[in-house]
Formats: structure tokens, sequence, C-alpha cells
């Protein structure tokens, strides 16, 4: 097991992708090996100061671009050269507003789909994953980063019930990446009025897909979609 010389991260920033940016710069230029495995949950925590659940988005977010994987109880290990993923977004490109929206608007017809696929394809584990992440957003963690997390995880065990793990990744790396919106909608909104109205957004799509009403689950990504963007001032092209 490596371990880096890993820097802490401000509070101010947006730690799971600057974390996962440290990290992925000791893969790609090479003080982290293919095959070496990372230092654990518990170690990274107390390296970079934060807590485990925002180094396990940070893994997430690694996984996602290819460069880690993960082994279920073993940990997580940088992957071979040829196995990493050429597309990359980079999180400091997305402070360019154009660079925003048009990662947003990607998101918008992906995540439909997956609403009214997960409405016709979820499984029970699914649907206990979804409601899951429906508690830790609508309970006492609901005003925390811990929050905006199971925010994120939500979207994406709608993307795993779609039982495509094409959806899986694609929208993992995009849904990480727009992150970023779930910060600034909070910072630019009075903080309770916009977590009431994202956890009702979200309970509408989660109450579509266990009915399996996928043209319902559709309709209500679409709104939640188009409600986010107008929080954070982005103006959607919506058919």
């Amino acid at each position: 097991m490596v371990v880096a010389d890993f820097n802490q991260i401000k509070r101010s920033e947006h730690l799971p992708a600057r974390i996962a940016a440290q990290i992925g710069r000791e893969i790609s230029e090479g003080r982290i090996a293919p095959g070496d495995k990372l230092p654990t949950e518990h170690i990274l925590s107390k390296t970079f100061g934060v807590s485990r659940s925002v180094v396990r988005e940070a893994i997430a977010h690694l996984r996602n671009e290819g460069l880690v994987e993960t082994r279920q109880g073993v940990g997580a290990f940088a992957t071979d050269l040829e196995r990493r993923q050429s597309i990359r977004i980079e999180q400091e490109d997305l402070t360019d507003r154009a660079s925003f929206r048009r990662l947003f608007q990607l998101r918008l017809p992906l995540e439909i789909e997956a609403a009214g696929l997960a409405a016709m394809h979820h499984g029970p584990a699914d649907l206990a994953k979804l409601d899951e992440s429906m508690a830790r957003m609508s309970g006492t963690e609901k005003w925390t980063d811990e929050g905006i997390l199971a925010d994120l995880v939500f979207h994406r065990q709608i993307a795993a019930a779609t039982q495509n793990e094409y959806f899986l990744t694609v929208l993992g790396f995009v849904a990480e990446r727009i992150h970023l919106a779930i910060n600034a909608a909070r910072a630019a909104a009075v903080l309770e009025e916009i977590v009431e109205v994202t956890i009702a957004e979200h309970t509408a799509i989660r109450d579509a897909i266990a009915a399996r009403d996928p043209n319902g689950a559709r309709l209500a990504m679409r709104a939640h979609l188009v409600g986010a963007a107008s929080r954070i001032g982005l103006d959607l092209e919506v058919f």
C-alpha cells in the first residue's frame, strides 16, 4: 500500500473532487504505480482531514475516470494505463459557465432516460438503496455535505437500477462533476427552501420509479433537472 504526500484540503473547496484530483495526479504522474493499493479510507480521511464518506466519494470519482478499481473487502487499486478512460473533464474546466452549461445539458437526456428505464427494470435492492439515500437526504444530515453526497448517491443508484452498466459509468462520471451545481444552488438560495424543494423533487422521482411508471419517472426527472438548472441560473434547451 502506497502512502503519498497528500495535502490537507481546505474546507471551502469541493472536497471529493479536490481529493480525487490530488490522488489522480499521484497516479497519472506515476508516484502511485499501476496495481498499487491506495491507502485505506481511514488513513486517507486522517491524511486529508475529512470524513470517510468524503473519501469514499473521491474514490468513486477516480473509479468513474478509470484511474482506480475497487475490490470488495480488499480496497482500491490504481489501474493499468491501457484500462484508463480517454475521456476526461477536469473540474477546473467547469469554472467556465458555458462549459458547465454544456455538461448540464448532456446530463438532461441521459438522466431522463435512466429514470424511465429504472422504473421498468429496478429490483427490490435498487429501491431499498434509493430509500436509504432519501432517508439521508431528508434526515438530520440534509443541511450538511453528507446530504449532498446522498443526493449524488441517489442519482447514481437510478443509473444502476437501469440494469445497464453504461448508464452507471457515464452518469456517474457526469453527475459527480455536476456536484458543483448543488453547492452553487445552496449558496445562492435560502438553504431551507432549496433543500425542501430538492427533497420533494427526489421524492416524486422515487415514487414514480417504485410505481413502475416510466413516463412519470421521466417527467419527474425532467422537472427536477430543469428546476436544478434554473436555481443556478442556467437556461437549458428542453424539447
